[in-house]
């Protein structure tokens, strides 16, 4: 779905699993295009024009990762991509079931709290991840 301003709606799932102080996010590797291969995301994709987010949301992981998710609030600002053709908005999600298909990625890591800077993130989701970052710090108190 484009924007008003001709900007393409990408939606990414901040995958959630575990109890605090175990809670942990699901990140995926890039294995294309070739200047974000290597870097690191929150799974999802584009918002189909007609399509709701939550819908778009749940047909990308289920395409994507085999995942089927059930779609929760959303987390972070809307961050533009560094080309500033899209503009991704992440919203947190849990697994309902399915067994992770990396077909579209190269690689696949649960983090915990203390791991979301092990991995070199794609520019648009670190504002993401210094907002989940926050919402984990909290669950585990």
């Amino acid at each position: 779905m484009h924007l008003g301003d001709g900007r393409q709606l990408v939606v990414g799932a901040a995958i959630l699993a575990g109890d605090p102080p175990y809670q942990q996010v699901l990140a995926t590797c890039r294995s294309a295009p070739a200047s974000l291969a290597g870097l690191w995301e929150f799974p999802g994709g584009k918002v189909e024009s007609g399509e709701r987010e939550v819908d778009a949301l749940v047909r990308e992981c289920e395409e994507e990762l085999g995942l089927v998710i059930d779609v929760g609030e959303r987390v972070g600002p809307d961050t533009p991509t560094a080309d500033g053709l899209m503009l991704l908005r992440v919203y947190t999600a849990s697994v309902i079931s399915g067994d992770l298909d990396l077909s579209e990625h190269s690689a696949a890591r649960w983090l915990a709290y203390d791991e979301l800077d092990s991995v070199p993130w794609i520019a648009a989701d670190q504002p993401v991840v210094a907002a989940l970052a926050v919402l984990m710090a909290a669950e585990d108190r």
